[in-house]
């Protein structure tokens, strides 16, 4: 572990969910203890486990949280793999980009982002344990890691569409997840999400700072190009009900995503 780029393919690298959660804070305390950033070429894929089989969004079952305990496994399940694929997104977008001139903050923002998706996934997968199941055990789709191959190129889109769409979808429909959750008695499960939601608004965050400082940069508008980028890149429409109070925790004014929900 020399750089951080090379730290960061190390963990697109690992297959197995725990070594890549737990390289994951390895990598992340050995930036704060002063790694310097480096540069390192990503894979064009993560690695992955053989388990769960991956199959078209329109393919995986719908989970719906009752009493008992398989539809809450299928949420929790949904969950822990939305937090391994985010904990690639943000390696991923550090090692790819090195070559963009950030500022060292850029690099501290996203080892946080990337050290809290290990601790989201951890805490997902042990709640799924005491339940009885693992992670793997439910098929599972491929459309986070297809939004950032289509935005592999371009810093820009890729914050435009994972950050400040999909990531912002979680600060919409999170808050139902955990009133779902406490309504059929399952406090535990709930209060893992209730601090994955707060650190959450953090990403979305970080990931709309740091749009703003590339449209800066290429001297363009934020909003315009968002909407841009966001039109071109995103398979679908930004569809309401939206969390208002949460995304503007993150930055978000409602006159620049209102544009798609037509």
């Amino acid at each position: 572990m020399n750089s951080l780029a090379a730290a960061a393919c190390e963990v697109l690298a690992a297959a197995d969910p725990q070594a890549k959660a737990e390289l994951s804070r390895a990598a992340a305390d050995a930036w704060r203890d002063g790694l310097p950033i480096g540069q390192a070429t990503p894979p064009q894929r993560p690695a992955r486990p053989a388990r769960p089989l991956l199959l078209p969004p329109g393919q995986v079952p719908r989970r719906k949280i009752n009493r008992g305990i398989k539809g809450r496994v299928a949420l929790l399940h949904a969950i822990a793999h939305i937090e391994l694929n985010a904990i690639d997104l943000a390696w991923d977008l550090i090692a790819r980009f090195t070559d963009e001139n950030l500022p060292r903050a850029f690099y501290d923002d996203w080892v946080t982002v990337a050290a809290e998706e290990a601790q989201h996934f951890s805490m997902i997968r042990d709640r799924l344990g005491a339940l009885g199941a693992s992670y793997g055990d439910l098929p599972a789709h491929d459309g986070l890691w297809e939004s950032a191959a289509d935005t592999r190129h371009d810093l820009a889109a890729r914050l435009a569409v994972v950050p400040m769409v999909l990531e912002a979808r979680g600060l919409d429909v999170t808050p139902e997840m955990i009133e779902k959750l406490r309504a059929v008695g399952d406090d535990a499960s709930a209060d893992v999400l209730e601090v994955i939601y707060r650190e959450e608004i953090g990403h979305v965050a970080a990931g709309h700072r740091w749009f703003s400082h590339v449209c800066e940069a290429r001297g363009v508008a934020p909003v315009a190009l968002w909407q841009q980028l966001v039109a071109r890149y995103f398979k679908g429409q930004l569809k309401p009900p939206f969390n208002y109070p949460a995304r503007r925790a993150a930055g978000f004014d409602p006159d620049s995503y209102l544009f798609a929900t037509g």
